[in-house]
């Protein structure tokens, strides 16, 4: 691949210096190649320590949205917000690949304009946090998480008392903190982690989502399916 798997230094003791899970499904199709080669380094957050760069002329908030997965809520979000800088960051091929067939026609991966409040991050969320500076983001999404549900694996979950501390630290004093999750295990782990930090003090909750969150195709199927979805808003302390 084109772009660069290089990784910043490890996270905080005790949080997973690893990614668990598939980092691509499915063989490429050569669409999906070019994606990848062409159109992904023209889009990549180029400086994690200054992420402001990477987002000439926006003055708005900068939102951090980890595990974008097909990237239609960052898409959304990127479209109905064009003043706010928007990273998303995916380290599934497949997906980084969903979200970049929405951006570009076939045959222009190369050229084709990109929007300006989007840059990806197709690596590791946590060595992004941990490299950009303190208090720089004012709103981060966590939608529908892969929600490791053995106990054995449950350092493998983003919501973690481990990892609490950096994301308060690069969170601004009262931005938000957006989780959803349709995971019976996983939510219930929301409930008991959060209620045990000072971090930060919950907003709202909804067993419906709030009309100003963008559906994703996980949501979607997790209602089909007929799981119950639970949405969170917390806000740093």
């Amino acid at each position: 691949m084109a772009y660069d798997t290089t990784r910043p230094a490890p996270p905080a003791e005790g949080i997973p210096d690893r990614l668990y899970g598939r980092r691509r499904g499915h063989p490429l199709r050569p669409r999906q190649e070019r994606l990848l080669e062409e159109t992904l380094p023209r889009i990549t957050l180029a400086t994690p320590e200054a992420p402001r760069d990477s987002f000439p002329g926006l003055q708005g908030p900068l939102w951090l949205e980890v595990g974008f997965g097909g990237g239609e809520h960052a898409l959304q979000l990127a479209r109905t917000n064009p003043g706010t800088a928007l990273i998303a960051s995916e380290v599934f091929e497949n997906g980084l690949c969903s979200l970049l067939t929405h951006l570009v026609p076939e045959g222009e991966e190369a050229t084709a304009p990109l929007p300006a409040n989007l840059r990806l991050w197709p690596r590791d969320a946590r060595h992004l946090l941990q490299a950009m500076p303190d208090a720089a983001l004012d709103r981060l999404y966590l939608m529908f998480p892969d929600p490791w549900p053995k106990a054995r694996h449950a350092k493998r979950r983003f919501v973690h008392p481990a990892l609490l501390p950096l994301l308060a630290q690069k969170l601004r004093p009262g931005a938000e903190w957006r989780i959803a999750s349709d995971d019976p295990t996983y939510q219930a782990w929301v409930d008991e982690v959060m209620a045990a930090q000072p971090h930060f003090t919950l907003a709202t909750h909804h067993a419906s989502p709030p009309e100003d969150w963008p559906r994703t195709r996980y949501e979607a199927k997790a209602l089909r399916e007929g799981r119950h979805p639970r949405y969170w808003i917390w806000r740093r302390n």
